[in-house]
């Protein structure tokens, strides 16, 4: 126990200026930090793919080459800063050739676990982490504006599965939910402006900008429409443009279903006409892109025929 709490004191003897130009590295596999170099040694903590080490020595034990490294461990609100001894092999530092493309390439792999029925534990943390160093890393990598938004993207889906704890200090309309933390997304349209990346960065935001359950009232579909709109008028190039007008214009058939319901059939009758000219708009811009003109089409059939898209209505 001394030792450990030894080594992890070490890092208070280390300024701020030479960690900050000191060799930073990554693991693309998973490794055990030791306290001291060999196998042999006593064992510190598992550290994942991904996280963010400073490279402070290098030297060989047992005929293999081992690195020290300081790493900073990030779980929910709490920081640990520890020292210790990792194995090189599958460190990969910004002065690695192809650096980039390895730790991309790491990243795509452990995406794909994620999405794999009985993938590794904890691969989509691992990827969002990887696509986040490759960025910080390799700034001016090719890869970068893709690996940044990669990054962000599965921060957000994870949030959004209530994977990873929301923001807890955001002032919003009391309709919308609780929040998602958009602090990288905003990084990706700053970083990369007038990209795919920060048209794909928007449109995950309209996520922080929808209610919950409507509760077949009117104001959400009908601001929920505006925004989608909004989205693919000012992101014409987007490949979400047509989803986002398909939104939009379910959302004005879904108002359809509602005004009827109130009783308010000019506000009915007028989201018809909306709903239909957002549909046939996709149909006529966005033929090519997915099969969005295919359900643009069945929506405006269903319209026509008076068919109800909104709840369990059956006649």
């Amino acid at each position: 126990m001394g030792k450990i709490l030894a080594c992890c004191l070490l890092v208070l003897s280390f300024p701020a200026a030479a960690l900050a130009a000191a060799e930073h590295g990554t693991l693309v596999r998973g490794a055990i930090l030791y306290v001291a170099p060999g196998s042999t040694a006593e064992k510190l903590m598992q550290v994942e793919r991904g996280r963010d080490m400073v490279v402070l020595e290098r030297t060989n034990m047992d005929n293999k080459p081992w690195v020290k490294v300081f790493v900073t461990i990030i779980q929910g609100e709490s920081q640990r800063d520890v020292t210790g001894w990792v194995l090189a092999k599958g460190v990969v530092t910004v002065s690695t050739p192809n650096g980039d493309q390895i730790i991309y390439g790491e990243a795509v792999d452990s995406e794909n676990q994620a999405e794999q029925r009985g993938g590794r534990k904890g691969a989509a943390q691992d990827a969002m982490r990887l696509y986040y160093r490759m960025w910080e890393y390799f700034p001016n990598s090719p890869l970068a504006g893709e690996a940044l938004w990669r990054s962000a993207d599965i921060r957000w889906q994870l949030e959004k599965a209530d994977l990873l704890p929301r923001a807890s200090s955001h002032e919003m309309d009391p309709d919308l939910r609780t929040p998602i933390d958009d602090r990288l997304m905003k990084e990706v349209e700053k970083k990369f402006p007038h990209s795919k990346w920060s048209d794909l960065a928007a449109y995950d935001l309209i996520d922080n900008k929808l209610c919950g359950d409507w509760k077949g009232f009117s104001k959400c579909p009908d601001k929920e429409s505006d925004v989608y709109e909004h989205y693919a008028h000012e992101h014409p190039q987007s490949p979400k443009a047509a989803e986002a007008l398909y939104n939009a214009a379910w959302r004005q058939a879904a108002l359809v279903d509602i005004y009827r319901i109130n009783n308010e059939n000019e506000k009915s009758a007028n989201a018809r006409k909306k709903a239909i000219s957002l549909a046939q708009e996709i149909a006529n811009q966005y033929a090519q892109q997915g099969d969005w003109k295919s359900r643009a089409l069945a929506l405006v059939y269903k319209l026509e025929q008076n068919v109800p898209v909104y709840g369990n209505q059956t006649e």
